[in-house]
């Protein structure tokens, strides 16, 4: 049996993906979390074959639940599963650790190919984003300026683009409004930008909100 833990801050989606694997036969969910925070004590907490991961969860994100992850001590496996687009999230996640990247609107006999795939020590990219990485050692993504950016830097500058507050942003991440308002000044003068506008149009163009 492949033991999953799944990490993400919907009850819908974590039921889903349960009802989804109760019809395999071989892959049983032994552990859900709500948030990064929860992820992280989970993943000390139970054994498993592979972590299905979302990025976007309140208190500590997704990239970030990577980071903490000791990879090179253990044989932990992660899936990072969600709606952000690939060529933006897949190569951070993939850097920092990830085995593999799927939106949530993939084919659902794909994600079960590809968590078992994953659970058996193999990798998984969307091949239209692998020939890129292969083909090109330089994609445009490292040259954007958004590359530069922390983890944090990124997931303070994605939900400001999508019109979220500094003080909700500030309840979502668990951190102070003076500290979200120093990560979108630096936003800010990394990008050269003045306004809250200029990172929405900024983010629209290279395709990073919907």
């Amino acid at each position: 049996m492949i033991k999953a833990l799944i990490a993400d801050d919907h009850e819908l989606f974590r039921d889903g993906l349960k009802r989804i694997f109760s019809e395999t036969g071989d892959i049983v969910v032994v552990a859900e979390a709500v948030n990064g925070s929860d992820a992280i004590k989970k993943i000390r907490e139970h054994e498993c074959d592979i972590i299905i991961l979302d990025i976007n969860m309140p208190d500590i994100s997704g990239l970030e639940v990577l980071k903490r992850i000791p990879f090179k001590d253990t044989d932990y496996r992660v899936l990072v599963l969600s709606m952000y687009p690939e060529d933006e999230y897949a190569i951070r996640a993939i850097r920092s650790g990830a085995s593999g990247y799927l939106t949530k609107d993939c084919p659902t006999d794909l994600l079960i190919s590809v968590i078992r795939r994953i659970a058996k020590g193999g990798k998984y990219v969307n091949p239209e984003l692998a020939e890129k990485l292969l083909f090109n050692p330089t994609p445009s993504y490292d040259k954007a300026i958004h590359s530069t950016f922390s983890d944090r830097e990124f997931h303070v500058f994605k939900l400001i683009a999508t019109g979220e507050s500094l003080t909700s942003i500030a309840k979502k991440l668990s951190l102070s409004v003076k500290t979200v308002s120093t990560y979108r000044s630096r936003v800010l003068d990394k990008m050269n930008m003045k306004n809250n506008a200029q990172l929405v149009r900024y983010a629209i163009q290279h395709r990073l909100i919907e």
